[in-house]
């Protein structure tokens, strides 16, 4: 995404679980171990959100309507744009993260009143890594002027900024390519519009179904995969030729899904709204580790016809939200590396 976080963060803030009927479904999901073989390989899980629920010791929001370095046009809200639901193709309870026209009383953009909310997830200052694999199996939105990202920056990027901090983009789709997603690699002299980078070819809408998004790196390259195979890859080697090598401190993981700019154009007369990324889960495997997980509180999905947002704040902290049937169980995922359940508080 080449941009620079906002200053601002927001803690995630976590309401009470709405689950579908559908969450009483049994089995696994379909694809539960895609990527299997090449995880396992890559070593331990040391950390995943299989986002069962949601849990605000790993994400932050971030906000705001500034173009985020590339002229985008959405708002990021500090939560309402992202819900846990279950998804029949996934088998599973997911992530969503919802880009609607419109946006919350009071936004501002860059170009003046919003047109456009979304969502934003990162994992800086909660979740750091250090080399590693990096995978996550998403179902992406797919219209004219739609951008949704999996990517990681420098944890350093506060003290450098960017392009010094390092930016690895494990998947980015842009809505004017139906079939292709990307990944790349920004640093200083490899950064904007000339970084290294890579195509893939779904062979399918990208929004037809799941696919598994990984990145393999360490100190001697990048390699990144969809569905367990490569596509592209860099070396050390061929970065330093350009310019420093960056990548050998932690990153931390971003989500989020941005609506026009200057990569995929603004939406236009056949744009479809709302547009959804489901993230089934997301995942990390490094040589000789340990799980690092705790446990999590679920985050609900919106109403139907949602109040104005004054109107469901308490004291600043949205209410949460009263379910009309009883919470079905969501179904567990099966995590390579790991054994049953699929939780677990060994940090």
């Amino acid at each position: 995404m080449h941009d620079v976080p906002a200053p601002r963060l927001h803690s995630l803030v976590l309401l009470a679980c709405l689950a579908s009927a559908a969450c009483a479904a049994t089995g696994l999901p379909r694809a539960a171990s895609e990527s299997r073989p090449a995880a396992v390989a890559a070593g331990a899980l040391v950390w995943s959100d299989e986002f069962d629920t949601a849990d605000a010791a790993d994400w932050t929001f971030e906000t705001g309507g500034h173009g985020w370095g590339n002229n985008e046009l959405q708002y990021y809200t500090a939560g309402q744009n992202a819900f846990i639901q279950y998804d029949a193709m996934a088998g599973s309870n997911v992530l969503v993260i919802e880009a609607r026209r419109g946006a919350p009383a009071g936004a501002s953009c860059w170009y003046g009143a919003c047109q456009y909310s979304s969502t934003r997830m990162i994992t800086r200052g909660k979740r750091e890594f250090r080399h590693g694999r990096v995978e996550a199996r998403i179902r992406l939105p797919q219209t004219q002027g739609i951008w949704p990202a999996f990517w990681m920056l420098g944890g350093n990027l506060g003290d450098v900024g960017w392009p010094q901090s390092g930016e690895i983009d494990i998947m980015e789709h842009v809505g004017f390519e139906p079939h292709l997603t990307h990944g790349a690699l920004h640093g200083p002299g490899y950064s904007g519009n000339t970084p290294f980078s890579g195509t893939h070819d779904l062979g399918e809408r990208a929004d037809a179904g799941y696919h598994v998004y990984a990145m393999e790196w360490d100190s001697q390259g990048v390699r990144w995969f969809v569905d367990g195979q490569p596509f592209y890859g860099v070396t050390r080697a061929q970065v330093e030729a350009r310019g420093p090598w960056v990548f050998d401190q932690p990153f931390f993981v971003l989500l989020n899904v941005a609506v026009g700019g200057n990569w995929p154009g603004s939406p236009d007369t056949t744009s479809v709204f709302p547009q959804r990324m489901y993230v089934d889960w997301v995942r990390v495997y490094q040589p000789g580790q340990r799980l690092r997980r705790s446990g999590s509180q679920p985050l609900a999905p919106p109403r139907a016809n949602p109040a104005p947002p004054a109107a469901g704040l308490q004291g600043g902290v949205p209410r949460a939200v009263v379910p009309q049937a009883p919470p079905r169980t969501p179904v567990r995922k099966t995590v390579p590396g790991r054994t049953q359940p699929a939780r677990s508080t060994e940090r």
